[in-house]
């Protein structure tokens, strides 16, 4: 694959477009707070973000990445979150460092732009809003959007079918496995960013998570695709 062979893009949001950790922690001690819970530190509520609202509140609650709590607690946990989240959507989260730059300069390229996150689809759209960054976006894809979230090749595939390029011109830029074993699984071409949450140099050593290229700055694929156009992609 070539520089130029990139077609459209998709983006992951959370730890990718923007840093929201910050409003996802608030919520999250408050939602232990509401149970009578001691709050946890930022370090290890990060680690439980990426997989969705859903499963962050049974880790939240259990205290534990693999844990589960019963559906009592978690729905009476879930309510909670969600009530104070879309309240307190963007309070800290802003997009980083140079993506308003980058998203400009993709779309004077004309290139379609996605947003496939796994954050429930209304406070995806609604969080870019709020920063916004929503009219960037030809389409956006929340974890509820369908039947599937990542790591399955589901909602890249119907990305690239509702932006109308094949499948092997989508790049996905993510900081998270989820976004590149979707990618891989889709057969789309897969970035993984150095700012995110997850460490991806480590995701780097192992060849299921290892993206075709990894980025330090958003802006860094408008010059891949400016100076080096027809050279390979491939880190």
């Amino acid at each position: 694959m070539k520089w130029n062979d990139i077609h459209a893009i998709a983006f992951d949001l959370d730890g990718t477009l923007v840093d929201s950790i910050a409003d996802l922690c608030m919520a999250a001690n408050h939602m232990r707070a509401s149970l009578n819970l001691s709050p946890l530190p930022a370090a290890e509520l990060t680690t439980y973000v990426g997989d969705g609202l859903s499963s962050l509140v049974h880790r939240t609650l259990s205290g534990s990445k693999d844990g589960q709590v019963d559906e009592a607690s978690w729905t009476q946990g879930f309510t909670t979150f969600i009530a104070y989240y879309r309240n307190h959507l963007s309070v800290h989260t802003r997009p980083y460092p140079q993506v308003e730059t980058a998203l400009a300069l993709f779309r004077t390229r004309g290139l379609p732009l996605a947003v496939i996150t796994n954050k429930n689809e209304i406070l995806a759209v609604e969080l870019l809003c709020q920063l916004g960054l929503a009219d960037a976006f030809s389409l956006i894809v929340g974890g509820d959007t369908l039947a599937e979230k990542k790591p399955s090749p589901m909602p890249l595939l119907h990305t690239a079918e509702v932006l109308g390029v094949p499948i092997g011109n989508l790049l996905m830029v993510g900081d998270s496995a989820n976004d590149i074993l979707a990618a891989k699984a889709a057969g789309a071409l897969s970035c993984g960013v150095t700012w995110g949450y997850a460490d991806m140099g480590q995701l780097a050593q192992n060849a299921q998570t290892k993206p075709d290229i990894i980025i330090d700055n958003l802006p860094q694929i408008d010059d891949g695709m400016r100076h080096h156009g027809n050279s390979d992609i491939r880190a």
